[in-house]
């Protein structure tokens, strides 16, 4: 059942709190798999000359706005289904919580997609027209993902989706603006994004396990139950790690990237997180440290890339 959201049953939002009511409807924690990537893209693209900024700015902002908005369809399409109550853990809560009309989230939510669009045109009209199609499918994704009659979320393959088009293809769309061309270090060096981003859904799918199944989604982690779940989001985290340490022996990537064995701790708390919890709220710190893995880990692998072509 919806939440009770009749005019008059919800206060009028305190003007004071304003800004961070609009603020928590971005999600504003799961921002960074969209910046990281582009970061890391751009970091690339270094070696074959210099860096286009306008460009680079014009896919940041792109890639938050579409982030945020995609977090706003999610919190619409989830309430709107009945999924979110005052009581969810990990939302923004604007609707069920800080009494924002769902009308006003859906429009906010297709505002910022007008601007990515914008910014879009600006992309292809200084790089090639061929991303206007490839923009185009990333943004219907990101709808596809809570909207639409068979939403991506609630399906086995939210991680696969999520890794892809949120983490890898950023990389490469970033990589390719400044360039011209994609090439197999660039695809190689993205895999580990690939993977966290997708763990990143993942372990918000552990977290949800119970509530999940009980509204009829057949997620990854509810098909694995919540063991294998983890075993494999630890088996994620480990072969991100491995695999940079491989393309640093096949010479691939720089020695510096190995800086990103810094951000081993994150992922060892998530883990331990998810086996000692037994409800959302205490598996919460457990996912937060999952997203800050991928935050870091990609960071810290952009550095060593910087670093590699200005010290090796």
């Amino acid at each position: 059942m919806q939440p009770n959201l009749r005019e008059g049953s919800k206060p009028v939002v305190d003007s004071n709190r304003g800004f961070q009511v609009w603020w928590q409807m971005t999600r504003p924690h799961t921002l960074t798999a969209a910046f990281v990537p582009v970061l890391l893209g751009t970091a690339l693209a270094l070696r074959h000359g210099k860096i286009h900024f306008g460009l680079f700015f014009a896919m940041l902002i792109a890639s938050l706005l579409i982030q945020a908005a995609t977090n706003m369809f999610n919190e619409y399409y989830d309430f709107k289904r009945g999924l979110d109550t005052e009581d969810s853990v990990g939302i923004g809560g604007s609707i069920v919580r800080d009494g924002i009309k769902p009308k006003t989230v859906m429009q906010l939510a297709l505002g910022l997609y007008g601007i990515a669009l914008l910014l879009g045109v600006y992309i292809c009209a200084n790089s090639s027209w061929w991303l206007a199609l490839v923009g185009l499918v990333c943004m219907l994704i990101g709808y596809l993902y809570t909207g639409g009659p068979l939403p991506i979320a609630y399906t086995p393959f939210g991680e696969l989706f999520a890794g892809f088009f949120m983490g890898m293809m950023i990389i490469l769309i970033s990589f390719f603006i400044q360039t011209g061309t994609v090439d197999s270090t660039s695809i190689l060096v993205s895999v580990p994004s690939f993977i966290l981003v997708g763990g990143i859904l993942l372990s918000n799918n552990i977290r949800d396990l119970d509530g999940d199944k009980e509204f009829g989604r057949k997620t990854l982690a509810i098909l694995l139950g919540k063991e294998k779940a983890i075993y494999l989001l630890a088996g994620m985290f480990a072969f991100s790690y491995v695999w940079i340490l491989g393309l640093i022996i096949a010479d691939i990537a720089p020695i510096w990237t190995a800086l990103v064995l810094i951000s081993t701790p994150k992922p060892i708390k998530s883990v331990k997180g998810f086996i000692k919890g037994t409800v959302p709220i205490q598996m919460a710190p457990a996912m937060k440290a999952t997203a800050q893995t991928n935050t870091i880990f990609g960071f810290l692998l952009a550095i060593g890339i910087f670093a590699g072509h200005f010290f090796s």
